[in-house]
């Protein structure tokens, strides 16, 4: 048995990856390419790099800037000293370490927040609607709907004059039917009942046939 002894080098040891999900073997082949002499070399070298950590991140792909976000790995990892001609423009040290921005996000007035964003949407489009019976038809669906969802707040019943004041109050007083017709609540309870058990039945069908399809697997083998 020899006596020689084998030094092992541990991960450890070694300075750590930028980016560990590349592996360390693609980190080496990045600063085999810096060092190469020419420029035509270190580009040729850069596409291969960008086609074998393409292929590491597949998922990738789905993404419109797929090529870009590769080249910008690339010069992460190279901790930007690799010169080589990209097709992007290169990022700097100091664009990659800036803060993201922070998001704008909407204001929206706490009143009448149950009613959502879709009927005050809703509400704006009937405005912009001629006169006719189609703008009326339109706004008894938008105030329908608005009773439905006030009931939902646990309230047994709520009067139509309550509706129409919030729709006058939420069109800034461009809409203004105090003689219309709603529908009454207890029909919009049923009516969301109604909607609730189909849901669940349609639910418990798809159930079924999955479960059927278990068994008949299993019946065959």
């Amino acid at each position: 048995m020899s006596n020689e002894q084998h030094h092992l080098t541990y991960n450890t040891s070694l300075e750590p990856l930028i980016i560990p999900e590349y592996g360390r073997i693609v980190h080496k082949m990045i600063q085999y390419t810096i060092n190469l002499p020419t420029k035509e070399e270190r580009n040729r070298a850069a596409r291969a790099i960008i086609e074998v950590i393409g292929n590491l991140n597949p998922q990738l792909r789905d993404h419109q800037d797929f090529r870009h976000k590769l080249w910008d790995h690339l010069f992460l990892m190279s901790d930007f000293k690799l010169d080589v001609d990209s097709p992007y423009p290169i990022p700097t040290r100091e664009q990659l370490s800036e803060p993201p921005r922070r998001l704008s996000y909407p204001q929206k007035s706490a009143h009448y927040r149950y009613y959502g964003t879709i009927i005050r949407q809703m509400i704006k489009k009937a405005i912009e609607m001629p006169e006719g019976e189609e703008k009326y038809n339109y706004i008894r669906l938008i105030a329908n709907q608005m009773k439905k969802t006030y009931l939902q707040w646990n309230k047994e019943t709520v009067e139509d004059e309550v509706i129409l004041n919030d729709i006058r109050e939420l069109s800034n007083g461009a809409l203004n039917l105090s003689e219309l017709t709603l529908t009454s609540s207890q029909a919009l309870r049923k009516m969301t009942s109604q909607t609730n058990q189909h849901a669940k039945k349609k639910n418990g069908f798809k159930k079924n046939q999955k479960n059927y399809g278990k068994h008949k697997k299993n019946f065959k083998k």
